[in-house]
C-alpha cells in the first residue's frame, strides 16, 4: 500500500483511539508523536464534549484542535477559540427533551463543552451504563444538577448536544423512531449500544472535519478519518482516506476505504503507520 499525502487525521476516541479500558496507549502516543513531528495535524474527532476528552490527549504535544460533540463545535485549543459551531436551537431542544422524558433514560444536556445530568440519576448510573470504564468516565465528567429541565429552561439558549442513556434496547429503539419522525431539525445517532445522541442537523463529524480542513487550507483528499460507531459513518466516508476499526459497526466498515485492527490492538495507530508514515 502506497503512502497517502495525508495532512490531517481525525480520530474518534471511544472504540477507536482509546482501548476498551479507555486507555491512550503508549504505542498510540508514539505513532501520533511521529505524525505530529512530520507536520501532520492530528485531532480528536469525538462525540464527547471537550471536558470529556482525556487530559493526556488534550495536552499531547502538537494536538492543537479538537472536534467535539459530534461536530457541534471545533476548537483551537491553543488559542482557546471556537472555530466552528452548530448548536441545537432552544426551541428544538425543548421539544426533544419533552419526548425523551417519557422514556426510562438518564438525560444529559451539554453547554460550552460540559455535560450536566440529574444528581439523583447519577447516583444510580449503573442502571443505564453497566460498562465499568464508561461508568467511570460518566462519573468523572458529568456535573450533577437538581433538575436538567429546569436548568435547560433557565439557560434559555442553544445547547451543544443532548444525550439519553436508556435502561433497555426497546426504549432506545422507540425513542429513536419518535425523534426521527417528529423532529426533522434534529439528527440522532448512537455511538454506544444504549444511547441516543442528538445534535443540530448541521452538526456532523464529517462536515466539521472537512470545514476545519478548509480553514487550514487542507483538502478533503488530504484528510484521514478513523472511527467505529454510527456517528463516524459520514466522517469515514467523506475523508480522503476513511478507516474503520475491525470492531466497528458494519455501516462504518462499508463506508471505509480500509478496515484496520480493533481498538484493543492499536488499530488506529497501525493504520496511521501503514497508510501515512511508511
Amino acid at each position: 500500500m502506497m503512502k497517502r499525502n495525508i495532512r490531517m487525521i481525525g480520530l474518534d476516541l471511544d472504540g477507536t483511539l482509546l482501548d476498551s479500558n479507555k486507555v491512550f496507549t503508549e504505542y498510540a502516543r508514539k505513532v501520533i508523536g511521529q505524525a505530529v513531528e512530520r507536520g501532520i495535524i492530528v485531532l480528536p474527532a469525538t462525540g464527547r464534549p471537550v471536558s470529556g476528552i482525556p487530559k493526556e490527549i488534550l495536552g499531547f504535544p502538537g494536538i492543537r484542535y479538537a472536534l467535539t460533540s459530534n461536530g457541534a463545535r471545533v476548537l483551537d485549543l491553543q488559542e482557546n477559540k471556537v472555530l466552528y459551531e452548530r448548536l441545537i436551537s432552544y426551541e428544538a431542544g425543548g421539544r426533544l427533551l419533552e419526548i425523551l422524558k417519557r422514556y426510562d433514560a438518564l438525560l444529559e444536556i451539554y453547554y460550552d463543552g460540559i455535560g450536566y445530568a440529574n444528581e439523583e440519576d447519577l447516583k444510580v448510573v449503573e442502571r443505564y451504563m453497566p460498562s465499568a470504564p464508561m461508568l467511570a468516565y460518566i462519573r468523572n465528567t458529568r456535573r450533577p444538577v437538581e433538575d436538567v429541565f429546569r436548568m435547560y429552561h433557565g439557560e434559555h439558549r442553544p445547547v451543544d448536544k443532548i444525550q439519553a442513556l436508556f435502561a433497555s434496547q426497546e426504549e432506545k429503539r422507540a425513542a429513536f423512531a419518535e425523534v426521527k419522525e417528529t423532529l426533522p431539525e434534529i439528527t440522532v445517532c448512537g455511538a454506544l449500544h444504549n444511547n441516543l445522541e442528538a445534535n443540530a442537523k448541521e452538526a456532523r463529524k464529517g462536515v466539521a472535519l472537512i470545514k476545519l480542513g478548509e480553514l487550514l487550507g487542507i483538502s478533503k483528499e488530504e484528510i484521514m478519518a478513523c472511527g467505529d460507531g454510527s456517528n463516524d459513518i459520514e466522517m469515514v466516508k467523506e475523508a480522503g482516506l476513511g478507516v474503520a476499526m475491525s470492531n466497528a459497526i458494519d455501516e462504518v466498515k462499508a463506508a471505509a476505504d480500509y478496515v484496520t485492527r480493533s481498538n484493543d490492538e492499536d488499530g488506529a495507530a497501525k493504520a496511521i503507520e501503514k497508510y501515512v508514515l511508511q
